[in-house]
């Protein structure tokens, strides 16, 4: 086959993601299944592949591509159709594939859409990346000897979300919002106690009811509602393929992925003293000093799903959370980030404890922080900036008060700041968190003067102290 060249905006950090039929065609699908199984051939790996696909209108067709690129690259292929992306990586894990591929835009725009790669039980991600666009490039052989064949795995996933459950007797809004993980939350909650209604549980590609992004306070609105109206005990909410959780308590407010984080660790904590907990660079405090009170060792690492997840591994512990939603459970599971299984997780431990999700955020003392805040800045130029950034920081700030794992996060008395690169857009990222509205305003005015250095010219809004995170929706 001739060489192929890949959009360069499309090979991600994390995935490939890109706008259908602008950036991402199935051509590209094609080649990235032929690339894959070439890549998986050169590493000495087997050549069983997994794939799945969310509900996207586009889905199908480049699930069709990528299988097709697959067999022709020698890949045995299980196709396991239409399911959350949790589901391809239980098959995966319970079918000790090779490889994985979930075709999903997630939680972006109806028009994008991607891909989520998994090899040999690893991430592929970040430098694995850049080599599937190096074999692309180059030109791959085909090979003979593939196979596709329909493999179904909904009902043992089913199954093992449910296996053992404990639910209690409560009230629960689920807000699927027309993404892959509605069938899937249906067939769950048919069999755990309690009293659920699921909204929008149809899968439609036009995402007609909202955009199924359950951290952006937007699109929680009806999920809001829905719990007020109901006088439910919690709301849980998914994005478009289900690896992403977003949750309302029973007086509507939005808790962020690293309180819902020290959450469960109360629970899990008890059966791993000691152990360590990640949460990503974004954050608060408040969730570390949570969780290290609990006798977890709370650590910091580097924002994105495909980090979380190599860490974890790396020094074996039992959970990890993301402010955006990602949420990871080795105790009792696989370590993945799977948001059906974690709103059941979070159902058990209520129901176990007697403590509800409501109950512990009103444990909680005020907190003073902003919302993450978008800041303007080419995908060219945002990178070179954040190192201009350190550089000024690095300078002006004990190294001991400075984080550089991913972007920089500054600590000061009593509180912090971070600006970091987005990953997945042409923007920087900052939040702050202080102990005071006077102490926040001074992190806030540290943010601009720290953006002033690298030349960008930025004027802060203005916050309100607010006892929960205003929740962020940058996932990656």
């Amino acid at each position: 086959m001739a060489n192929h060249i890949f959009h360069p905006s499309i090979l991600r950090a994390y995935d490939i993601r890109g706008i259908v039929d602008e950036t991402l065609s199935l051509a590209d699908a094609w080649s990235i299944g032929l690339s894959f199984a070439t890549c998986l051939d050169e590493r000495g790996h087997g050549n069983h592949v997994v794939v799945g696909r969310d509900g996207r209108l586009s889905s199908m067709a480049l699930a069709t591509a990528l299988c097709d690129g697959l067999v022709a690259g020698g890949a045995r292929v299980s196709n396991i159709g239409c399911g959350p992306t949790p589901m391809l990586y239980y098959a995966s894990t319970s079918w000790k594939a090779d490889g994985a591929i979930q075709v999903t835009g997630s939680h972006n725009p109806p028009t994008h859409n991607g891909f989520k790669m998994v090899m040999n039980g690893d991430v592929f991600f970040g430098k694995d990346i850049r080599d599937l666009g190096a074999i692309s490039a180059n030109g791959p052989k085909q090979k003979s000897g593939g196979s596709l064949k329909i493999m179904p795995i909904f009902k043992s996933y089913i199954n093992r979300l449910v296996a053992g459950v404990d639910a209690g007797n409560y009230k629960v809004i689920w807000d699927c919002g027309n993404g892959a993980s509605g069938p899937a939350t249906i067939a769950a909650t048919n069999e755990i106690s309690g009293t659920h209604t699921v909204l929008f549980g149809d899968i439609d590609g036009h995402f007609p009811n909202h955009h199924p992004n359950p951290v952006d306070p937007e699109t929680l609105a009806i999920l809001r509602q829905s719990v007020a109206k109901a006088k439910a005990d919690l709301g849980i909410g998914f994005d478009g393929d289900g690896d992403r959780i977003g949750i309302v308590d029973a007086k509507g407010r939005q808790v962020s992925g690293d309180l819902l984080t020290a959450f469960l660790a109360q629970d899990i904590v008890q059966r791993h003293p000691g152990a360590p907990v990640i949460l990503d660079v974004k954050s608060s405090d408040m969730a570390l000093d949570l969780i290290r009170a609990m006798g977890g060792n709370a650590q910091i690492w580097k924002t994105g799903h495909s980090h979380m997840k190599t860490r974890m591994k790396a020094i074996n512990a039992p959970l990890a959370g993301e402010m955006s939603g990602h949420i990871f459970i080795k105790d009792g599971f696989y370590g993945f980030d799977d948001a059906l299984y974690v709103g059941i997780r979070v159902l058990c431990q209520m129901a176990k404890t007697g403590q509800s999700i409501t109950d512990f955020i009103d444990s909680l003392p005020p907190q003073c922080a902003t919302p993450e805040i978008r800041i303007d800045c080419p995908d060219d130029a945002k990178f070179g900036v954040m190192e201009q950034i350190a550089k000024h920081v690095s300078m002006k700030t004990e190294s001991t008060d400075v984080t550089l794992i991913d972007g920089v996060r500054v600590r000061i008395d009593n509180g912090w700041w971070l600006l970091r690169a987005s990953n997945t857009e042409a923007a920087l990222v900052a939040r702050a968190e202080g102990k005071t509205p006077v102490i926040l305003a001074k992190l806030v005015k540290d943010i601009e003067v720290a953006l002033a250095s690298a030349g960008l010219k930025w004027s802060s809004p203005k916050w309100s102290q607010n006892k929960t995170h205003r929740n962020d929706h940058d996932n990656k």
